[in-house]
């Protein structure tokens, strides 16, 4: 029920103080206490299954089957030779549930088939999480093992509190979400349809046939809440469609704004439609369910409008200073660099950082992500001040960070100071002169100044180095009239842009042939047009015609000599795969 600025995890992994290591990030990093805590305080028997970051398990009055449980099982030893703190409260919990976890290897033809088309060889590769066949068997072992022993802790437990996780939706989105009901795809992409196209649905199935199975046991006093925390932007194909080559391209910027919220069970009123709901909201009503006060300092309201004759509680002050029961770990540093060495796991942590790697979580970057991440989200609740100061902060930790002083540049602008940054931009635009965002900010900095034409430059390098860039697209149509890079000098020109952006649509769903054919059919009409050879390079390296691409792209550089993206994709051809 608080924001990331006050529970302090901003992002799904950190880099520890004095190394250059990525952990996931653990239970001791939350600041504040979670619902499990709450009811525990209360004296309510609470239980936790698979829930994120919930290692290492807390004390609490009932039982938490961490987020690591359903990791263990990928390495030989298992159970065994562990060090530090297990995975489960209370410990003995761990040996119990152990027989009933399902692993990958378990996860076979006859399991796979309604899922996926694959043959017995593909299925017979080694266990990676960088085979996405793999990572989907460990999808739903993890599915079916979280299904089973939420069943059985509900009824052997039977918690006033149980919460469980089920990832298997999301994960299913990233790997195969750009083939979920998409038309006309053709060549490698219509081969990756006709395997794993019915993924997403057929796991969708899955989850509510589980939801099925929770219903069933569900008695007449209790309600269930079904979330999600995002949607998904399912069956869209990236502008550029080499990020397709890799299966797990369908990254967090695919996710859509809005989830699923659904209440069922006692005290429920049916029918009712909740509009302008928010995830700050659960955790109020999830406390005003159960009896307790929401808290002053929660953002979110009860959704009392989905229950009948619910109590409306008065808010108390605070629960962060009622910890004498908790036996938690709320309070403690969290979100960023930990000050002290913070638990464990080993290979697990491997594990996960590179299971959030492979479905688009992380990118690259040298800095900790959960202080950018918390930096912008005061950016975007307009603490243009505190979000400077964040920024600066991780400038001079890091001042060779192109993305870094962009996004100080913005909230500089944002404050009006227009000058300061554009010296900002300056530095982060020489140490990454591909940066679409970088020259955005530049070119909004120039414009508040007066420098109309410098700024439609700026805009222009944006869309050159990201053609679908929609900021700079918008940008350019306000001040020229034309939402494009180029403009047609003469009906030639238009012509071949009208056959380039053709091709490129054909591009994105896998029709390379047609793709080139129209794209040597654009040159033909307006040979120098840079943007024709560029888009011919990349569907030639897209097709496996690396030499074409090359002579592509030197063609592209005879005409744009100082064009830094022809230039760095011309050295990585030339030097091989």
């Amino acid at each position: 029920g608080k924001t990331p600025d006050q529970h302090g995890i901003g992002h799904f992994v950190v880099h520890e103080a004095g190394s250059e290591r990525t952990a996931p990030v653990t239970s001791e990093m939350r600041r504040v206490k979670a619902l499990w805590n709450l009811f525990s305080d209360a004296g309510k028997r609470v239980g936790t299954l698979g829930w994120w970051a919930t290692w290492p398990p807390e004390k609490v009055n009932g039982f938490i089957a961490s987020d690591h449980l359903a990791w263990h099982f990928l390495f030989a030893q298992g159970f065994e030779q562990q060090s530090g703190p297990g995975a489960t409260w209370p410990p003995e919990l761990e040996s119990r549930l152990a027989p009933r976890l399902v692993r990958p290897q378990q996860i076979g033809a006859a399991e796979l088939a309604p899922f996926v088309d694959v043959t017995a060889e593909e299925i017979a590769r080694p266990f990676s999480l960088g085979d996405d066949l793999q990572h989907f068997r460990w999808v739903l072992a993890t599915m079916r093992t979280y299904r089973d022993l939420g069943l059985e802790l509900w009824r052997s437990e039977r918690p006033h509190l149980m919460l469980t996780y089920f990832e298997g939706t999301d994960s299913t989105s990233h790997l195969f979400g750009h083939l979920f009901r998409a038309q006309g795809l053709a060549g490698e992409l219509a081969l990756q349809q006709r395997r794993y196209g019915r993924a997403v649905e057929a796991v969708y199935e899955y989850a509510d046939r589980i939801l099925g199975d929770f219903l069933a046991v569900l008695d007449s006093g209790t309600t269930l809440v079904v979330l999600s925390d995002h949607g998904f932007e399912l069956g869209t194909l990236p502008d550029d469609p080499s990020r397709l080559r890799d299966m797990r391209r369908v990254s967090e910027k695919f996710h859509d704004e809005e989830g699923v919220l659904f209440f069922y069970g006692a005290g429920v009123r049916p029918g009712t439609r909740l509009d302008g709901a928010t995830l700050l909201d659960i955790a109020p009503t999830v406390l005003a369910l159960g009896g307790l006060a929401p808290a002053a300092d929660m953002p979110g309201k009860v959704l009392q409008a989905a229950f009948r004759d619910l109590p409306q509680l008065d808010r108390i002050a605070t629960y962060e200073n009622r910890r004498e029961n908790s036996g938690g770990n709320a309070g403690q540093k969290g979100g960023g660099e930990t000050g002290a060495a913070p638990s464990r796991d080993g290979k697990v942590d491997e594990a996960l950082v590179e299971h959030l790697q492979s479905l688009g979580y992380l990118a690259g970057g040298s800095s900790p992500e959960s202080d950018r991440n918390l930096a912008a989200i005061a950016f975007e609740e307009k603490q243009f001040e505190r979000s400077a100061r964040m920024y600066q902060a991780l400038v001079e930790r890091d001042p060779e960070d192109s993305s870094l002083r962009t996004s100080l540049a913005g909230a500089l602008g944002a404050l009006g100071r227009y000058e300061e940054a554009l010296v900002q931009l300056a530095v982060a635009l020489k140490l990454e002169p591909l940066n679409p965002e970088g020259h955005y900010n530049q070119g909004l900095a120039l414009e508040r100044l007066g420098r109309a034409s410098e700024a439609v430059t700026s805009y222009r390098l944006a869309l050159r180095y990201q053609p679908g860039y929609e900021p700079a697209r918008q940008a350019l149509l306000r001040l020229t009239g034309s939402s494009g890079e180029f403009v047609a000098a003469n009906a030639a020109e238009a012509r071949a842009l009208a056959l380039a952006e053709a091709a490129a649509t054909a591009a994105r769903r896998g029709a390379y042939p047609e793709a080139l054919a129209q794209l040597a059919e654009a040159g033909a009409v307006a040979p120098r047009l840079a943007i024709v050879c560029q888009y011919e390079s990349n569907v030639a390296y897209l097709a496996g015609d690396r030499p074409r691409a090359i002579r592509a792209l030197e063609r592209c550089l005879a005409l744009e000599p100082d064009n830094a993206l022809f230039q760095q994709n011309l050295k990585q051809l030339q030097g091989g795969p």
